[in-house]
C-alpha cells in the first residue's frame, strides 16, 4: 500500500534494463555501440577439447557473439589455454566454457580460474563443459555436476521449475525440445538451485531415477555459477528459446540481472499455476486476479487473494513477482480468516513491492513499520518487467525477508495487538493502476520447537 505520490524513475529504470552481456575479444567481432564502457560487461568464450569435438562449436561462438550485438556486450573467442591467468581473467565478468572436452588447463591455469571465480567471477557451462576437468574437484563443484553418457538425439519434454531466472522466464512449464540428453555422474539438487528438469517418461535413455536437472545456478565460493546441458545440436544456436536460454544464463552470470540461486527443497506449492490450485484461495474485496499462463495479474482493487485453506505458523513463504512499471502491490502475513482486505492491513503485516515510495513503504519494506536495507535492495532489485523472487521466512515473532536470494530485512514484532505465530497470507491487487504479476507461490513449514527452520538456516545464504 502507498499513498499515490509516484515519483520519476525513468533514469533509474535505464539504468537497471541495460540486458547486456560484454567482454573484449581474442578473435574480435565489430565491436557494439557502447554509450558507457566503464559499466560494460565482458565475456570470455572457452572451447578449447582435448576429447569429443562437438562441431556446433562454431554455431555456440556465433550465437554468444550475436547475443552480444543485440544485447550491448562484447565477446571475445579463444582456445587458448594461456588466457587463463589472473591478470587476463581480471578482463572479464564471466567466462563461458562451450562444449569444452578433457583436460584443458594446466595446475597454474586452474589456480588462476579458482582466484578468478572467488574474487566474484562468472562461469557459464554450456552442454559439454560437464565433460571436463574430472580430476579437479572445484571445476566439478562448479559445474555442478559431470556428465556420465546419453542416448540418441532425440525430442524431450523440459519441465521448468523456475520461471523467474532470466534463463528461464521466457519459458512455459513445459519446453518442448530436441538435443543429445545427457545423464549426469550425481544429482546437482541439493547444492545447487535446479531451473529446469527432464521428464524422462518423454524420451529414452533417461538413467536418473526420474529426477534429472538440465539447467541450475548456484552461488559458488564467492562467485556465479549457471549450466545448461542444452547446446549439442547446430540447432539449437538458432533456436530464439534456446538463445534465450543462454541470454539468461550470461545476464545473471555477468551480474546484470538477479535471481535466487540458493538450493531449494522441501517447498509445497500452493499456486503452482493452475486454475485447480487456486481452489484454497478467496478474494477479499473489490478487484481480482486474472490467471494466464501459470501468472496471476492484479487488477482494479483494493482488494487482496488470499490462501483460505490453512493457517501458518512458522514457515518460508516463496513467491516470484514482476510490475509492469511503476505499480505497487504487497504480500499480508499474519492475519486473521477475514473476507475484509482491511483486516489484514490492520492485524497482519505486509511486505511492500514499490519500488518509489518512501523507505519504509517501499520495496520489501514491512510497510509503515521498517524499511529494508535500501543498498542491498537496490543491487537485489531487477526492474519493471523482469521478475524477482521473495522469500518471507517466519518464525514466531522474527520476520525475515529475502530479494532474489540477498537478505534485505530482518523485523520482530512487538505489538500485542499483532502476532506472526498463527495467521494467513495473501497477496494485494491495490488498485486500477497498478498491475503486479505473481508466479509459483509455495510454502515450506517448519517444525514447533527450538529447532524450528533448522534445514533452512543451515544453508549458505547471500547476505545473512
Amino acid at each position: 500500500m502507498r499513498a499515490r505520490t509516484r515519483l520519476v524513475t525513468a533514469a533509474v529504470g535505464a539504468a537497471l534494463l541495460i540486458g547486456g552481456l560484454s567482454g573484449p575479444a581474442v578473435s574480435k567481432d565489430a565491436a557494439p555501440d557502447r554509450k558507457d564502457a566503464a559499466t560494460e560487461k565482458k565475456v570470455l568464450v572457452f572451447s578449447k577439447t582435448a576429447g569429443f569435438r562437438h562441431d556446433s562449436i562454431p554455431d555456440g561462438i556465433a550465437a554468444v557473439r550475436g547475443l552480444g550485438a543485440a544485447h550491448g556486450f562484447a565477446v571475445d573467442a579463444t582456445e587458448d589455454a594461456t588466457a587463463f591467468t589472473s591478470t587476463n581473467l581480471r578482463k572479464y565478468d564471466a567466462v563461458v566454457f562451450l562444449s569444452t572436452t578433457g583436460d584443458v588447463l594446466d595446475e597454474v591455469q586452474q589456480s588462476a580460474f579458482e582466484d578468478y571465480i572467488r574474487r566474484g567471477g562468472g562461469y557459464v557451462g554450456i552442454h559439454a563443459a560437464a565433460d571436463t576437468e574430472y580430476d579437479w574437484p572445484f571445476y566439478g563443484g562448479l559445474a555442478g555436476a559431470y556428465f556420465q553418457s546419453h542416448p540418441a538425439i532425440q525430442p524431450a519434454t523440459v519441465d521448468v521449475e523456475d520461471r523467474a531466472h532470466p534463463a528461464t522466464s521466457h519459458l512455459a512449464a513445459a519446453w518442448e525440445r530436441t538435443d543429445e540428453w545427457y545423464n549426469y555422474r550425481s544429482n546437482p539438487r541439493e547444492r545447487a538451485h535446479v531451473l529446469a528438469s527432464l521428464d524422462e517418461s518423454s524420451y529414452t535413455g533417461g538413467t536418473m531415477a526420474g529426477d534429472h536437472p538440465i539447467a541450475w545456478c548456484q552461488d559458488y565460493q564467492g562467485g556465479r555459477a549457471f549450466y545448461t546441458g542444452g547446446g549439442h545440436t547446430k540447432e539449437s544456436y538458432a533456436d530464439p528459446a534456446f538463445r534465450q536460454h543462454l541470454l539468461g544464463g550470461i545476464r545473471w552470470a555477468v551480474g546484470s540481472a538477479q535471481a535466487d540461486c540458493r538450493p531449494e527443497n522441501g517447498y509445497t506449492p500452493i499456486f503452482d499455476g493452475t486454475q485447480t490450485s487456486l481452489d484454497g484461495w478467496k478474494q477479499a474485496g473489490p478487484g481480482s486476479f486474472e490467471l494466464n499462463d501459470g501468472t496471476l495479474t492484479s487488477s482494479g482493487g483494493m482488494g487482496m487473494l488470499w490462501y483460505a485453506a490453512e493457517e501458518l505458523g512458522s514457515y518460508s513463504l516463496k513467491l516470484d513477482w514482476k510490475t509492469a512499471g511503476d505499480d505497487n502491490s504487497g504480500i499480508f502475513v499474519g492475519f486473521p480468516a477475514s473476507d475484509d482486505p482491511w483486516s489484514a492491513v490492520n492485524n497482519g503485516y505486509e511486505i511492500q513491492i514499490d519500488a518509489t515510495d518512501v523507505p519504509e513503504k517501499t520495496t520489501g519494506s514491512v510497510y509503515g513499520f521498517q524499511s529494508a536495507d535500501l543498498k542491498k535492495r537496490d543491487r537485489a532489485l531487477n526492474p519493471p518487467g523482469e521478475w524477482n523472487t521473495y522469500e518471507i521466512r517466519v518464525e514466531g515473532e522474527r520476520l525475515r525477508v529475502w530479494l532474489n536470494g540477498v537478505k534485505i530485512n530482518d523485523f520482530t514484532n512487538t505489538d500485542p495487538a499483532r502476532s506472526l505465530e498463527d495467521g494467513h497470507i495473501g497477496i494485494q491487487n491495490h488498485g486500477a493502476d497498478d498491475q503486479v504479476s505473481f508466479r509459483s507461490i509455495r510454502i515450506k513449514e517448519f517444525g514447533a520447537g527450538a529447532g524450528a527452520g533448522k534445514e533452512l538456516l543451515d544453508l549458505p545464504v547471500k547476505g545473512d
